[in-house]
């Protein structure tokens, strides 16, 4: 059985396969685009936030959605975190570099959104 990571020839270069269930590029592509995924992203365009205050400024999303969403996309890298030893711990959530360079993806994506979508009647 193959791999999500093909291995060529001697001299040749390692290269993913994002089509394979292996892939971690599948997996990032599949945390980013879940259902809690992009709105974490796009919340997080705009500054670090504390946990609760994303849970607030995402509605409908459970603190158990949201730890999750988090955790997958930390261990992704396109979130960071940091925790700071308060009683109780004070954790912030911001993007790394490679979450904040798919700002320009997630804006162009939820353009196209609100310009296909009717408002309610």
């Amino acid at each position: 059985m193959s791999t999500g990571i093909l291995e060529g020839q001697p001299g040749t270069t390692r290269h993913r396969d994002p089509f394979h269930t292996d892939c971690s590029a599948r997996q990032l592509l599949d945390h980013v685009t879940s259902r809690w995924g992009v709105w974490v992203l796009l919340r997080l365009q705009e500054q670090p936030l504390r946990f609760y205050e994303l849970r607030n400024h995402i509605e409908g999303i459970s603190e158990k959605m949201l730890s999750q969403t988090l955790r997958n996309l930390a261990k992704d890298g396109l979130v960071w975190r940091k925790v700071e030893p308060t009683s109780p711990p004070q954790v912030t959530y911001g993007l790394t570099p490679l979450g904040s360079g798919l700002r320009g993806h997630l804006a162009t994506m939820l353009d196209w959104i609100e310009d296909h979508t009717e408002p309610p009647a």
